[in-house]
């Protein structure tokens, strides 16, 4: 919701600047034409010629090639916009005007690139100067939540760590005090004590193989299968193709956790938890289902731990992810998609 507002508001800055520019460029030059209507019309047509290059430049050709660093590509698609945009500005204002030199392409050639393309060279260049500043600006914000989201969370693992380096270095000791004919509790104590080494020891980087990640939310759904009877289905789909690349560690957890947490209990009717991973055409697909009790399934999209992973998708994956919660009956539905980082 508040991305949509701020999306809006910059929408009603975009509007006014266009205006504002249309009223200054026809105050200035209306005196030059032999009507008020056709001054008019004419700022009309170069205002909305350049309002579409800017446009097109900074929302097109900008992401597609510049920030790509397709620096070739950009200035050739640069050009061809201006050109192009010129010629039909030129036809346009020509027909209005009764202006036989604009509609004439034999001659004058140098006249019409010097009042035309050379200004919507400069025009859209600063239009694109604008939108970069803009950006910069936006990723310097991004980074510097980001830097402060991750100190504090550092900071919060360390208080943290002592009791968890204790509970680690106890599990051991259980461990080789359980009976070794009772191979269910060793091998649970075993996976726990996986999972905790997980946390503990390999997510201190920015960014881990998906592997680890699977492997980490196929024990903790081991462990939670072992809390439910035959009553409740969980079952656990992972594509094949689902390895090779980099993710930000405990993104997917909380979705599985928040299934686990609020799955119904029907005594008459299946309770299950459906959980699918693959990969696509360079995208990571993520998608968590489960029955929930009408009294609860409004709450299950509430809470710190979604809350913490919305803010950690959105300053991790700008523009790369989408996230969909939704409440279906009573079901709820969690799906996500990231745009994959094969190189970490």
């Amino acid at each position: 919701m508040m991305r949509s507002s701020v999306f809006k508001q910059n929408k009603i800055y975009f509007g006014i600047a266009w205006l504002l520019l249309f009223a200054t460029w026809y105050f200035l030059r209306a005196d030059g034409y032999a009507s008020s209507s056709t001054a008019f019309y004419v700022t009309v047509i170069k205002i909305a010629d350049l309002a579409l290059m800017v446009c097109i430049c900074n929302y097109v050709l900008i992401p597609k090639f510049f920030y790509k660093k397709k620096y070739v590509l950009f200035v050739c698609f640069f050009m061809f916009l201006v050109v192009l945009s010129s010629l039909a500005k030129m036809n346009i204002l020509g027909r209005i005007m009764n202006n036989a030199f604009l509609l004439d392409w034999s001659h004058g050639w140098k006249i019409k690139i010097y009042d035309n393309i050379i200004p919507h060279v400069f025009l859209v260049i600063a239009g694109a100067a604008i939108k970069l500043m803009i950006d910069y600006t936006v990723m310097q914000k991004r980074m510097l939540d980001l830097a402060r989201e991750k100190a504090e969370a550092e900071l919060e693992f360390l208080k943290q760590q002592i009791n968890p380096h204790f509970l680690f270095n106890s599990l051991n000791t259980v461990y080789f005090q359980i009976d070794k004919s009772n191979t269910v509790a060793r091998e649970t104590l075993h996976q726990f004590s996986e999972m905790l080494r997980y946390q503990l020891y390999e997510t201190g980087g920015a960014a881990i193989p998906i592997e680890k990640e699977i492997k980490y939310l196929e024990e903790y759904i081991s462990l939670q299968k072992l809390r439910k009877d035959d009553q409740y289905k969980v079952n656990l789909s992972i594509a094949e193709n689902v390895k090779g690349f980099f993710i930000e560690p405990f993104l997917l957890i909380p979705f599985v956790e928040n299934c686990f947490k609020h799955i119904s209990h029907y005594a008459d009717q299946e309770n299950y938890i459906k959980v699918e991973i693959t990969c696509e055409n360079g995208v990571f697909y993520f998608s968590a289902e489960n029955t929930a009790e009408e009294s609860i399934s409004d709450k299950q999209g509430t809470g710190i731990g979604l809350a913490n992973v919305k803010r950690r998708l959105e300053l991790l994956y700008p523009g790369r992810r989408t996230l969909q919660i939704e409440k279906r009956d009573n079901k709820y539905l969690v799906q996500l998609q990231l745009k994959i980082n094969y190189h970490g």
